[in-house]
């Protein structure tokens, strides 16, 4: 798996979430959690129908750290979320296994949904980690809270969480793109 990058443009942000929903609603539902609650692909996997319906906040025990993580349910994942449980059983996996009705899909599998998701909108750096990064880069760009951020992702460097959600790598991309030897600001003579 290569490394992924954040979805900048919220537009495509809604058309990856459209198209899932085509390919599959499981698919659907395990982005719109990903990108409404930040958390690991790992942890969204491990979901049943029991912890999702009708609940305010989800509660989860991390995976890769082991902490416990609640996170409140947003008003616009609030409906996808009931809708997508009418009907199913309470220990039905959020996102359950074609093959094993007491399984997730894998992680890998998951990965090649999103991926191909993206390849179809002609982004080919997308994977299961994209959904996290994709919350974490627009909720810095509607908050400018770096350290509400870092609480939620559970990380500890500021840097680290900048470049994590690409801010470091889209600023330095749009400076890169308006950088020009033609617009009359380079003021250096040459020493003779």
């Amino acid at each position: 798996m290569n490394y992924v990058e954040p979805i900048r443009d919220a537009g495509t942000v809604q058309d990856i979430a459209d198209y899932l929903k085509t390919v599959h609603e499981k698919y659907y539902v395990m982005y719109e959690i990903g990108i409404y609650s930040g958390l690991r692909v790992s942890d969204i996997l491990k979901l049943k129908v029991r912890d999702i319906r009708g609940k305010d906040c989800i509660r989860v025990r991390e995976k890769k750290t082991g902490k416990e993580k609640l996170f409140p349910v947003n008003r616009e994942l609030r409906p996808v979320l009931d809708q997508y449980c009418e009907g199913k059983p309470d220990y039905m996996y959020v996102v359950p296994s074609a093959r094993a009705t007491d399984k997730a899909v894998s992680r890998e599998y998951a990965y090649r949904v999103v991926h191909e998701a993206g390849e179809a909108f002609g982004l080919d750096n997308l994977g299961t980690h994209t959904m996290r990064k994709t919350f974490g880069y627009h909720f810095y760009l509607q908050t400018k809270d770096i350290v509400l951020l870092m609480r939620i992702l559970n990380h500890s460097d500021e840097k680290k969480t900048l470049r994590y959600i690409g801010i470091e790598q889209s600023t330095i991309n749009d400076a890169m793109r308006k950088f020009s030897y033609k617009n009359g600001t380079s003021t250096h003579k040459k020493s003779m």
